[in-house]
């Protein structure tokens, strides 16, 4: 490793943290009726604290779409980090704002965790964070197209993964949001390992260089189809492969203690399973 090398490195990392400085500043500002601090520190409030976490894991991975590729020199790739990097905050943000509002549509997520400090609403969130910045990474990194086209890979992923969502819901034998209100951190915990399994499969489709429209929605299509049908399937491997011999919705929403294992189990399959599909595919 040569000094140029070692100077490259920090100069890069340099913009890195100071991207993520903006982004814990951005998300302040979308935020502004939330004491970070208080809730962190003095209300010791573990579903904000799980939230905000997933906030910083899906803005790094965001981040991250602005970093990869071949270099085009010091300058340019300076110029695309901080650029597309910017709009990688500012998109993620909105995405927050949005499928606060479509996904857990049927109740306050703000209420959930900040007053009721719901940690099933809690790693819903984190876990919608984590998925757009799955999302936002491919929409940003790749060649051949502009920052129209990574606009457009962003909505065009959104809009998916919150139709998956209402997809899951549909094949799911209990009512999500209904659970999750009521403080069922394990049904939580499912939904969330679905969300992220979903947006992976999305982030596969949409990766790698730009062609055409036509490509990209034939991809799409053909990822997020096999998807869903996935996911009852990974549910019922799980019953019977991982955990035989017992039911996980039994385990998750009829006891007066929903098992959190069991959920830890179904959210670990999708996510697991969802990676198989974007190897195979």
């Amino acid at each position: 490793m040569t000094i140029d090398t070692i100077i490259t490195l920090i100069v890069y990392l340099a913009v890195c943290f100071f991207l993520f400085a903006i982004g814990k500043a951005i998300y302040q500002l979308f935020n502004r009726d939330i004491d970070v601090g208080d809730e962190l520190v003095e209300k010791d409030n573990p579903a904000f604290a799980i939230s905000h976490a997933g906030y910083f894991i899906g803005l790094i991975i965001a981040l991250g779409g602005s970093i990869v590729g071949p270099s085009h020199g010091i300058i340019e790739d300076l110029y695309d980090m901080i650029f597309y990097g910017l709009i990688s905050i500012i998109l993620l943000n909105l995405s927050m704002i949005i499928c606060d509002r479509l996904i857990l549509r049927k109740f306050s997520t703000r209420k959930e965790i900040i007053e009721d400090r719901n940690a099933g609403t809690g790693v819903v969130e984190a876990a919608v964070a984590v998925g757009t910045g799955l999302i936002i990474h491919a929409a940003i990194s790749g060649e051949g197209g502009s920052v129209y086209t990574a606009l457009g890979y962003w909505g065009i992923g959104q809009a998916a993964m919150i139709l998956a969502t209402f997809a899951y819901n549909l094949i799911t034998p209990y009512d999500i949001h209904e659970h999750i209100e009521a403080d069922n951190v394990a049904v939580g915990v499912g939904f969330a390992g679905a969300i992220v399994a979903i947006a992976n499969v999305i982030r596969s489709s949409l990766s790698g260089d730009f062609v055409t429209w036509q490509d990209t929605f034939s991809d799409l299509w053909l990822y997020l189809l096999v998807g869903l049908i996935f996911l009852p399937v990974a549910r019922f491997l799980a019953d019977k492969i991982l955990l035989p011999g017992r039911k996980l919705t039994d385990e998750m929403v009829n006891q007066e203690h929903p098992n959190l294992g069991a959920a830890i189990i179904v959210a670990s399959a999708y996510i697991g399973g969802s990676m198989f599909i974007t190897w195979c595919l």
